[in-house]
């Protein structure tokens, strides 16, 4: 049901919310708040439903992309716009199917400094979220490396266009008049002052909901750390981003 939809990929905490409802105040993009397609799927249990999939030659994979894009087709219809854009860092992590239930998507590779998003997760990490976790800082890195990851591998097989989240706070016209241009739309100012629209919704388990993004204001990002010691596969990471490494590389990893 839906026409050339519009996924942005990323980590958390590398600044998707703001490009959501950047993208969002463009008069013909609907960015609604995070919707993780892992957590939204068909129930095919017993061996009857097997039995009656089967004979109409469905999959319990192909009934999950059904529902995905009902969902988001039901939801690009009630707000009037013509393209939807979708956020959700978790959904990087089925990019694969995404691209398979939408042949025709297009993908935007949000990209941040690798240290940055560690540290920004970190203070943000907040254990009612994240049951059984204690938020130290191996298992930050770890979740974050596993999504920095993905998003390397999305880049890598897919089509698309690549964002840096620094870029996008430095010269927030010049990356958002290149992202309107790759999407075929004109360039319309009043997005960069995406405080003005009231559909630039913020809440808990919807993505950012910190003051600096309810202030309706691009605000400069946050430096990576200057010092403390970096993973080898956060060094990798950086690298392949063409990012500088914050500081020394550990050698007992």
């Amino acid at each position: 049901m839906l026409a050339a939809p519009v996924f942005i990929l990323s980590a958390a905490r590398s600044g998707s919310t703001l490009l959501r409802v950047i993208l969002g105040s463009h008069s013909q993009l609907y960015a609604p708040p995070e919707l993780p397609l892992a957590h939204l799927e068909a129930r095919a249990e017993t061996r009857w439903i097997q039995t009656s999939l089967k004979a109409l030659y469905l999959t319990k994979e192909e009934l999950d992309h059904m529902l995905w894009d009902r969902v988001l087709a039901d939801a690009l219809a009630r707000s009037g716009k013509p393209v939807i854009v979708v956020k959700t860092p978790s959904n990087v992590l089925l990019w694969a199917r995404i691209a398979d239930c939408w042949p025709d998507a297009r993908f935007i590779f949000l990209l941040r400094h690798p240290a940055a998003v560690v540290a920004s997760l970190r203070a943000s990490w907040d254990p009612a979220w994240h049951p059984g976790s204690s938020g130290s800082l191996d298992e930050v890195f770890g979740n974050a490396l596993r999504y920095m990851t993905r998003v390397e591998e999305a880049r890598r097989a897919l089509p698309g266009h690549t964002v840096r989240y620094e870029d996008l706070t430095a010269a927030p016209e010049t990356v958002i008049g290149g992202l309107c241009s790759y999407l075929d739309l004109e360039f319309e100012p009043a997005m960069l002052d995406y405080g003005q629209f009231a559909e630039a919704r913020f809440g808990v388990g919807l993505g950012d909901n910190s003051a600096n993004i309810r202030s309706g204001r691009i605000q400069a990002a946050t430096p990576p750390p200057r010092s403390g010691e970096i993973s080898p596969e956060l060094a990798e990471i950086c690298a392949t981003w063409d990012y500088r490494e914050p500081g020394r590389v550990r050698s007992d990893s």
